[in-house]
């Protein structure tokens, strides 16, 4: 795997948040380019800090009314594409 920022892994995230939407599907898609256990993780950062949030029981939403998407670096624009 390669070895990403906090800051890139959580762009990643809410990038294939977006989208997605579903939650099974985003930690599948990811899962071999970031470890599971980190792919919660940020999830779960996400939603406490409000930047995320979750429909029902499998579906998340990137909270745009609130905040923006950060802006995607080129290097992970790629793997952003190819999920």
């Amino acid at each position: 795997m390669t070895q990403f920022t906090f800051s890139e892994k959580t762009i990643l995230v809410q990038y294939a948040i977006k989208k997605f939407e579903n939650e099974e599907i985003v930690i599948e898609k990811l899962k071999s380019i970031i470890s599971e256990k980190d792919i919660q993780r940020n999830i779960d950062t996400l939603i406490g800090t409000q930047l995320v949030r979750r429909i029902g029981s499998d579906n998340i939403q990137n909270n745009e009314s609130h905040t923006e998407l950060p802006k995607l670096p080129d290097n992970l624009k790629t793997i952003i594409d190819t999920l």
